[in-house]
């Protein structure tokens, strides 16, 4: 599933929708160059289960937890991580273990530690706005894409917003 994001409303608000169909669990790759919009796109998730102060990258820290209500949220940067076995050490098991919803930013850098994702998300930049790729790494991802390929459906109105390439245009 392909979405075209063109700006960084769009963007937010996409974030959203995939947070709800998410519900709170399950495991989220993010990919993309510096700048695509990982962040931005988390604070969107984030927004679904309340959370409306800033959102920054836990680029030093490796793993910001938030506590929203019931839902736990990890989020984590793993750009300047040097060597995948350091998760370890940040207590990476035990917040993966967690029946709470993971959201991995350059999770290339902790291959062979990390286990598969529910779903891959990759942002690219376009002239105008973002474009995100998803795939789905598990039964679950596959649910979660199915569901929310309905309601992209559903608000974007295909007839009119549905790029030749098959690419969907979220407003």
């Amino acid at each position: 599933m392909q979405v075209q994001l063109d700006s960084e409303e769009a963007q937010v608000a996409f974030g959203e929708a995939l947070g709800q169909v998410l519900q709170g669990r399950g495991l989220v790759y993010l990919e993309g160059e510096l700048g695509a919009g990982k962040t931005t796109l988390t604070r969107g998730i984030l927004r679904a289960y309340g959370h409306l102060g800033a959102v920054k990258s836990p680029t030093y820290t490796l793993v910001e937890p938030y506590e929203l209500g019931s839902q736990r949220v990890y989020h984590l940067d793993l750009y300047r991580l040097s060597d995948p076995e350091e998760l370890e050490f940040i207590g990476g098991r035990d917040v993966l273990a967690d029946d709470a919803l993971s959201i991995i930013e350059w999770p290339s850098r902790g291959e062979g530690w990390l286990p598969a994702p529910d779903l891959h998300l990759t942002l690219e930049v376009m002239d105008q706005g973002r474009l995100v790729s998803l795939v789905a790494g598990s039964d679950h991802g596959e649910s979660i894409l199915a569901t929310l390929q309905s309601q992209v459906s559903k608000a974007s109105k295909l007839s009119s917003d549905q790029l030749e390439s098959g690419v969907t245009q979220w407003k």
